[in-house]
């Protein structure tokens, strides 16, 4: 008898534990851009269990460029990944937005053309930025999404070039899976894009590089550091539901540790995700996107800065509009 009232004790135990952990799941929304791996974090984060672990369930929705951040903004979604170029632009407009993480610390892009375009224009790769800009001049241009990241950053570079991005060239919005196509069937002459989609035109022949945001010698320098990929939020959140805050963050630097630690594994889980058949196009896009992977995924004022800055550049808002400190709008409490 007294072995039975221990099973059973025991039962009632495990099942309690079950409810208990069971009750502390959180369920929150996580909004994305696009389909890219500047979003790495999120995908790994989902499929390497680190979110169930921390107890929460996420779902995860694609909403173009900016409206991820709008979609926060409005409150139909808890958090978003989001650019520091669109969390610098908000907050300068008064909205209560604040990033936990920085998950992304180079811009993610690069700016291509298509080969015709470069023999016809005959291109010099190795001209110095602003001459290799200049070759941007009424071309067409695909970026992921309009006023977001990939089009401050193809909008800089043209600047550099002494160009006038509104008038010296056409820019379409082109979601990154659709980009590849869109410019194998001459409906665009470049783009402004990141992992995999640069990997894959390169390796397939079809685009020159005229800038790169990401690896090496950076175009321009100024760009080594910027909050490239924040999780975000509205500052309100962390004060009524700090729990969602606290796991968020957390996942974030776990995500981003196994993607250094297990990087086979990793690389593996990113390539299914995002339907990358090529070995050696998934290779060089995980090796791009670790590259820009901080682990521990802080963010400081100096990338925000650096964000701000494109903002400026790339004709988004005056310089009179920046912010005269960044240090109300982001915190590295649940990433430490």
């Amino acid at each position: 008898m007294s072995m039975l009232r221990t099973l059973a004790a025991a039962t009632i135990l495990t099942l309690a534990a079950g409810l208990s952990a069971q009750a502390q799941t959180e369920k929150t929304t996580l909004a994305l851009p696009a389909r890219a791996l500047i979003f790495s974090t999120a995908y790994i984060a989902e499929d390497a269990g680190i979110f169930k672990s921390e107890g929460l369930e996420v779902t995860q929705q694609v909403i173009t460029g900016i409206g991820s951040a709008n979609a926060v903004i409005a409150g139909s979604i808890d958090f978003s990944f989001s650019s520091g170029v669109t969390l610098t632009r908000a907050a300068a407009r008064g909205q209560p937005l604040i990033g936990i993480a920085n998950t992304y610390d180079r811009t993610g892009f690069w700016v291509l053309i298509s080969k015709s375009a470069a023999e016809q224009r005959h291109f010099d790769p190795k001209a110095s930025l602003p001459e290799r800009a200049k070759v941007l001049k009424g071309l067409r241009m695909g970026v992921g999404a309009i006023n977001a990241i990939p089009h401050a950053y193809l909008k800089l570079i043209a600047k550099l070039g002494g160009l006038d991005a509104e008038k010296d060239m056409v820019v379409a919005g082109i979601s990154p899976p659709d980009q590849v196509g869109a410019l194998q069937r001459d409906a665009i002459d470049g783009v402004s894009s990141g992992p995999p989609v640069i990997e894959q035109m390169l390796q397939e022949g079809l685009a020159v590089v005229v800038a790169d945001g990401t690896t090496g010698k950076i175009d321009p320098p100024s760009l080594a550091h910027i909050a490239a990929n924040v999780l975000m939020t509205r500052r309100q959140l962390c004060t009524d539901h700090r729990s969602l805050c606290v796991k968020m963050g957390a996942a974030m630097v776990k995500a981003n540790a196994f993607m250094h630690q297990h990087p086979k594994e990793a690389m593996a889980m990113l390539g299914k995700r995002l339907n990358v058949k090529d070995p050696a196009v998934l290779a060089q896009a995980f090796e791009h996107t670790l590259e820009a992977t901080p682990s521990p995924p802080l963010l400081d004022a100096k990338g925000l800065s650096a964000a701000d800055d494109m903002n400026v550049e790339a004709g988004f808002m005056k310089a009179s509009e920046k912010l005269p400190s960044y240090d109300k709008i982001f915190t590295n409490e649940f990433v430490k």
